[in-house]
């Protein structure tokens, strides 16, 4: 399912939802997209609480050198930790992860050149071990109630086998209007592309932006009108709104995409500790758990690219269609047409059914699920006690 049609169906069911006729429980849909980890770095080790999660169970290898059948091998391990330096997630660094060569005719890609690729940055093997490694899912305590109690989808690609803000355009526009790599001179500019915002806002739907130090979604130019000032909001406001039951029906919570004085960054992206994302998922899943809003409420927890971490699952690279037909800039003319790499998403709502794992449907992109997946997902007659 290609990004435009997952956007079209999130609106349709966003006007769904707010239709007096509709008997769907879920009225307010909150978005976390978290920074640079892969599906088996955080979520992998999780096949040990749950065997139908398409996870890890450490036969997994890279070889150090795709080109030499005696090459040393990296088995994926689960003592991941602290992450210093970055991985490479640039759109080369990728193609080279997922390919094991610039050769990308292979269908399906072999997912073997993750080990490679870091040595090429770092020569000592320490990168190459750090992108080949997973976290203990009690490393991980927050994910691993949330994957126990709800909903973990398996099939879960970023948009763009490229960094972070060409995926992170795409989150809420479908596309990244030809991005495929971060231009700080066109961020600071804005991309011109229509987003959810604006067809929410259009259907008279409500949606806000609560943010920690900057938020990303002004890189989208129509974000920026004067009319939409109302819109964003510091993150404390998100707490008294939930605690009022004001949350609006789009809302999106942005994390601290870096250090301040007062507190550390809490994104995920290395090399910031992951020990402050899952406590900054956890404040948000509880203040959505105690907000008089919480039985109409959908909370997606995603990723917006794998950050040069290692996964197992073949990145689609057929039968995925361009948004808009824009081919990417020189020197790598891109097309838009194969996913980036598996990363983790998780679904939370007291409708969503204990132990729920997706892996049926191919998801591609961001945001929501297919709405026949998602109806699958949804039940009325299953609320999930929650932790």
């Amino acid at each position: 399912m290609g990004t435009r049609t997952t956007i079209s169906v999130l609106f349709l069911m966003l006007i769904a939802l707010h239709s007096p006729i509709h008997a769907n429980p879920i009225k307010t849909i909150v978005v976390i997209v978290m920074e640079n980890r892969s599906f088996d770095h955080m979520l992998g080790w999780m096949k040990r609480i749950n065997p139908e999660v398409n996870g890890v169970d450490g036969s997994e290898a890279n070889p150090l050198s795709t080109t030499d059948p005696n090459s040393k091998r990296f088995f994926f391990k689960n003592e991941s930790h602290y992450v210093d330096p970055d991985p490479g997630h640039s759109f080369q660094a990728i193609r080279e992860q997922i390919f094991g060569s610039d050769n990308t005719s292979a269908d399906p890609p072999p997912m073997n050149g993750f080990a490679q690729q870091a040595f090429s940055m770092d020569n000592t093997t320490n990168m190459s071990q750090d992108v080949m490694n997973g976290f203990n899912p009690d490393m991980v305590a927050v994910y691993k109630t949330l994957v126990s109690e709800f909903a973990v989808c398996d099939r879960w690609f970023a948009s763009v086998p490229s960094s972070t803000q060409p995926n992170r355009l795409y989150v809420h526009s479908g596309t990244s209007a030809g991005a495929t790599s971060n231009i700080p001179a066109l961020l600071a500019k804005g991309y011109p592309q229509r987003t959810i915002f604006e067809s929410v806002d259009d259907a008279g739907i409500s949606f806000g932006i609560y943010y920690q130090n900057i938020p990303a979604t002004l890189f989208y130019r129509n974000l920026r009108k004067l009319k939409y000032i109302t819109k964003f909001h510091l993150y404390d406001t998100f707490k008294s709104h939930a605690k009022q039951g004001k949350l609006p029906g789009y809302t999106v919570v942005e994390q601290r995409y870096f250090d301040v004085k007062i507190a550390p960054a809490n994104d995920d992206h290395p090399s910031h500790d992951v020990f402050q994302g899952q406590m900054f998922v956890k404040e948000v899943y509880e203040t959505l758990r105690a907000s008089p809003q919480w039985n109409d409420t959908l909370l997606i927890i995603t990723y917006d690219e794998h950050g040069g971490f290692y996964d197992h699952v073949a990145t689609p690279v057929h039968g995925v269609p361009s948004p808009d037909g824009i081919v990417g800039p020189e020197p790598f003319l891109f097309r838009f047409d194969r996913l980036g790499v598996r990363v983790p998403t998780i679904m939370v709502s007291p409708w969503i059914e204990k132990g729920t794992e997706r892996h049926k449907l191919l998801i591609s992109h961001y945001i929501i699920c297919h709405a026949l997946n998602l109806s699958a997902l949804l039940s009325n007659n299953h609320m999930s006690k929650g932790i």
